[in-house]
Order: structure tokens, then sequence, then C-alpha cells
């Protein structure tokens, strides 16, 4: 089977329809329970601190990504982190998408480009508690379970998980990637 042709691009206020689409998906709704993202205001909003970004498959729309220094983040939900942190959310739009490897790619692309940066050590992720399916996937790439928490405003808990640089070298020479 090829490899399927996945990019991440700036998400643009031109994207707007197809998040909001997405975020009235069940799936979706059910990995953030809150999914306030406040769209319209966000994509127009540019900090220093934070990527968002679309995943492309062969030009289409598949999914989003938002890379955010957690140190520099305004709202600081992740409370006091260290330096040289990043954290991602991700998600696939819709569920006919699911289950075909395009999120593993969608992570590999995020990693990487959180580990571009040689100041970046380690890489934070927070699916639901009850998101057992996340948390083998994370689990795979290789993050390391870290706590229960519950962050930010967020009603229910999150599983903390945490991808050092090491960790990631060593995920990618099993998998037999330079």
């Amino acid at each position: 089977m090829p490899h399927p042709d996945i990019q991440l691009r700036p998400a643009t206020i031109a994207d707007l329809p197809t998040l909001l689409h997405w975020d009235e998906q069940p799936h979706v709704i059910a990995a953030d329970l809150d999914g306030n993202w406040e769209w319209e205001n966000e994509l127009l909003h540019e900090p220093t601190w934070r990527e968002q970004l679309m995943a492309e498959l062969d030009g289409r729309p598949l999914g989003f990504v938002q890379i955010i220094d957690p140190a520099e983040e305004d709202t600081h939900y992740w409370g006091d982190v260290p330096k040289g942190m990043r954290a991602i959310d991700i998600w696939i739009g819709e569920a006919d998408e699911l289950g075909k490897g395009y999120g593993t790619i969608m992570m590999q692309l995020a990693i990487n480009r959180c580990f571009s940066d040689v100041a970046v050590q380690a890489i934070l992720i927070d699916p639901l508690a009850t998101n057992v399916r996340a948390h083998r996937f994370y689990e795979r790439l290789g993050f390391r379970f870290v706590e229960q928490k519950r962050l930010g405003e967020d009603d229910s808990d999150c599983f903390v998980f945490e991808l050092r640089r090491e960790d990631w070298q060593k995920t990618m020479q099993q998998f037999g990637m330079p």
C-alpha cells in the first residue's frame, strides 16, 4: 500500500466551515467534551507560542493539529511547565478516516516539527482518562503516562502523557526511520 501524502499547513479563516463541521462529529465531541475552540477568533489570532495546522491528505482536509508552548501559553492550561516543552492536540475530522494510520502519520509529522527545535526536550498530550484507545495510540508512539489530572477549566480528568526526545529517537529507530 502506498504511503499516503499527508501534509501539515497553517490553518486559516478559510478553514472555518470545515472546523465547525468537524466540531459537530460524535467522535470529535467524545474526545473533547468542552469543544469550544472559538474558531472565529482563534483562527485570526496568531500568538508566537502556538501553531494551528490543518492536516491534508492528497490536498483535502483530513484533520487538525495544534502545537503549543505550554510555558508561554496565555491561559496556563498546563500549569507551571518548564521551558523546552511542547503540547499537541490532534484529531481527524471524519469518522470514516479513523483507523487507517493517518493519525500516526499526523503525529509523526507534529512530533518531528516539535523536535526540529533543539531546545524542545519533551512533548505533552492530555487525552481524556476514559479514552483508552487514545492512550494505546500514544504509547505506541513512545509517550509515557505521567499522571491523571484535571487541566484548565475542563470538567473531566485527563491522562497526561509525555514523550521525551530520547524516547522519540528510540521509537524512530524501532520503526526504521532516520
